[in-house]
């Protein structure tokens, strides 16, 4: 495989653990309240007045949101606009970095609820260059969370009413990397290529014939190459990857320049995941992808690789957020944390297990078999 890029430089790897950034605000120009950015309508509405505004559409209509140079970045060499730096304080139940904004001394935590004080500071990040807005309001999220909770016939009924009944959602702008590359792989293996043979065997005393399958293996190498485009990873540590792994699939088409009036009503979290830590684990999916390329074109009914030598050119990066609707919910002294995919409405979560249904079950198949048995001795 190819090298890996040179170690990210300590001042942009300094990163927080994981940040939730306050709700952006914008003033109504019609009475001075809260504008939110409302996903049905897709543009900001004031919270008090009902006063509607479009989001300034700066996209280059047809062109794609422009990439940055990864050697670049891992040089410390991004021009300035496309840095900026934060205030963030370690939650002190579950570790998540809470961002606040200058005027804002504390607010609660969106990962576990958990109140949070603001202390002193500051993480200099990578800018955010694409978004995909929310497309999924609160309520249709909630209801898809307790549609899921529904299906769980193992969860504890006082769990599945308080999430029903409980408090909002918080919607959350999570943090992704993208990564594209230019692949160039060199590799050598082997191709095997089934055919029969005939045995005679004894059977019974008596000698049959059968087909024997056997394998011929012949020396093959090769090139495949490949554009990967938009490889995601996500960049937070706040949420179990299991989860937000099985919210996919984004669909990214749908990246909006960023714009801060996206986040109008909502919190963004800031990466945990820094640039390199990022491209190691895309570099990993690029290298299954591949090694599937490599299966494929030395064809056969069974292959064999030896080595894969991979050469990566033109490697390129973006921040993005991906909408996400989370619920924290505390019940009989244990956190429960639920996500819903802001666009596509995929629900994720804690699996909560009532041990008094699960013994009913017990009992009930039990009594089945004792059932069955009983008359099973009649007959």
């Amino acid at each position: 495989m190819t090298d890996a890029p040179p170690p990210l430089p300590e001042t942009l790897s300094q990163t927080p653990a994981t940040a939730a950034r306050e709700t952006n605000r914008f003033p109504c120009e019609q009475c001075g309240a809260d504008y939110r950015f409302d996903p049905k309508a897709g543009s900001l509405v004031c919270s008090h007045c009902g006063h509607a505004q479009v989001v300034r559409d700066t996209a280059d209509h047809g062109s794609p949101l422009r990439e940055l140079d990864l050697k670049a970045a891992l040089a410390q060499q991004l021009p300035e606009v496309e840095m900026e730096v934060t205030r963030v304080t370690s939650c002190p139940n579950c570790a998540a970095q809470v961002e606040f904004s200058a005027e804002t001394h504390a607010l609660e935590c969106p990962f576990c609820a958990t109140p949070v004080v603001a202390d002193t500071g500051e993480s200099r990040h990578i800018k955010p260059k694409g978004v995909v807005p929310f497309e999924l309001e609160e309520r249709a999220a909630h209801e898809a969370m307790s549609s899921w909770l529904g299906r769980l016939w193992f969860a504890p009924n006082g769990l599945q009413a308080y999430a029903r009944k409980g408090r909002a959602m918080e919607g959350i702008y999570v943090p992704f990397w993208t990564y594209d590359a230019e692949s160039q792989s060199r590799y050598s293996g082997a191709r095997g290529t089934t055919y029969y043979v005939t045995q005679t065997v004894m059977v019974d005393g008596k000698p049959k014939s059968r087909r024997v399958a056997k394998i011929r293996w012949t020396p093959v190498s090769g090139r495949v190459r490949r554009f990967f485009d938009d490889v995601l990873v996500l960049a937070s540590k706040s949420l179990p990857k299991r989860y937000t792994d099985a919210l996919e699939p984004w669909d990214l088409s749908a990246l909006a320049p960023y714009q801060p009036q996206f986040l109008a009503g909502f919190r963004a979290e800031a990466y945990a995941v820094d640039l390199e830590e990022g491209f190691q684990e895309a570099r990993a999916q690029m290298d299954r992808v591949i090694e599937r390329d490599v299966r494929f074109d030395i064809g056969g009914d069974r292959q064999r690789i030896a080595q894969i030598d991979t050469q990566l050119s033109d490697i390129t990066f973006k921040h993005v957020l991906l909408p996400v609707w989370l619920a924290a919910y505390k019940y009989r002294g244990k956190t429960y944390r639920f996500v819903v995919n802001g666009q596509s409405g995929r629900v994720q979560g804690e699996r909560p297990y009532s041990a008094w249904k699960i013994a009913a079950a017990v009992s009930l198949g039990l009594a089945l078999l004792a059932v069955a048995a009983y008359f099973g001795a009649q007959q």
